[in-house]
């Protein structure tokens, strides 16, 4: 990861970060879940005010949860990020989700903060680049639906340059963030983003029928919580995603029953973690986190509808727990060790246990 700026004028500010995920290049230009190299971030912001500052078009991440803004590996404690907003896992919110974008932000009160941000919407599409028409819509045979029962909404990102677009309606996200002064130690956010319409042009089911527009909206809460003068910290999360039609999602009418799409998904979390200092040597301060999270989703949930056979499957209703522990020698740098147990509801589902390791820095 990179992270050129440029600071133009005291209060006009150049960010940008281009990253290299999976450590490599993708396999195609919408490539989803091997490596890629990117540009995550290019914004310009212009300070006016704590209270009123402007982020001007760019890329930027869209502001749902705190993780999805705040994804250096020395701000979580497991190996992969946490199951919720790891989209390229099955979450439900996507990973790193950014898009072309602009935005205001800054303070309300003192330990209030906001950003609202209005940039491209997510689109009920999966497939690559090389399947979009010259036209941009959607191709006349099969193609990979954006929001499913399975992957949550891992492959709704719209893309982020070319004019690939197949969606014309914008994005809208609200982020408010706090630090009450009566609860030292804690912070936490709430989240709210809506879509009027994710079906892209064209979009059709198997049948060939033509699918018509649907509205996403998704809702984020969650909180960290060191408490004073003890070791141990708390952590938590919860998120809704609300389809206003699903009978128009492509999922529900793609001939593929295990991947259907109810009325709404949702995913809770907890974590609590304990930090035990261990001391300076090598020119830093040792800190060892124990932790174990418990989260569970429903990606399937009732009021199933479109071409499709409607009856829940059990795929998508899954409880992770995870526990190990990550080692820091100063605060730029990491070493983890995690256990994973996940239980899958659908039948002959994944009930699997997985043991990572990972180093992780930040500088």
């Amino acid at each position: 990861m990179l992270l050129p700026s440029y600071k133009i004028t005291d209060n006009i500010i150049f960010n940008a970060e281009i990253e290299w995920e999976h450590a490599g290049s993708g396999f195609d230009d919408d490539d989803k879940l091997h490596g890629t190299a990117e540009i995550e971030q290019a914004w310009i912001d212009f300070l006016i005010s704590p209270y009123f500052n402007v982020r001007l078009p760019g890329i930027d991440l869209v502001p749902v949860g705190y993780v999805n803004l705040y994804h250096e590996p020395t701000l979580f404690y497991s190996v992969d990020r946490p199951e919720i907003d790891n989209g390229l896992g099955n979450g439900l919110i996507p990973t790193t989700w950014s898009a072309p974008a602009m935005s205001i932000w800054g303070n309300i009160v003192d330990n209030l903060k906001y950003q609202f941000q209005v940039g491209a919407s997510l689109e009920d599409f999966g497939s690559g680049f090389d399947a979009r028409t010259e036209g941009n819509t959607v191709p006349e045979g099969p193609y990979a639906p954006g929001v499913d029962g399975i992957n949550g909404l891992a492959f709704a990102k719209a893309p982020l340059g070319d004019f690939k677009q197949l969606v014309n309606n914008l994005g809208y996200a609200l982020r408010l963030s706090y630090t009450p002064s009566f609860l030292p130690g804690f912070g936490g956010s709430t989240s709210g983003y809506y879509s009027p319409n994710i079906e892209p042009r064209g979009a059709h089911g198997d049948n060939g029928l033509p699918l018509h527009h649907t509205s996403l909206s998704i809702i984020d809460t969650e909180f960290r919580y060191r408490i004073p003068t003890t070791g141990f910290e708390l952590r938590g999360e919860y998120a809704q995603v609300i389809v206003g039609s699903p009978g128009n999602l492509r999922a529900n009418n793609d001939g593929d029953p295990s991947d259907n799409v109810g009325k709404t998904m949702y995913g809770l979390s907890g974590e609590v973690a304990y930090h035990v200092p261990l001391g300076h040597a090598l020119g830093v301060n040792w800190e060892v986190v124990p932790f174990y999270r418990y989260t569970y989703m429903n990606r399937q949930t009732g009021g199933f509808a479109g071409s499709d056979e409607n009856l829940p499957t059990g795929a998508g209703q899954e409880q992770f727990h995870t526990m190990g522990f990550a080692l820091f020698p100063g605060k730029k740098l990491v070493l983890k060790f995690d256990y994973q147990i996940i239980l899958d509801r659908q039948q002959g589902g994944s009930m699997s246990n997985s043991v990572l390791g990972a180093v992780g820095w930040f500088f």
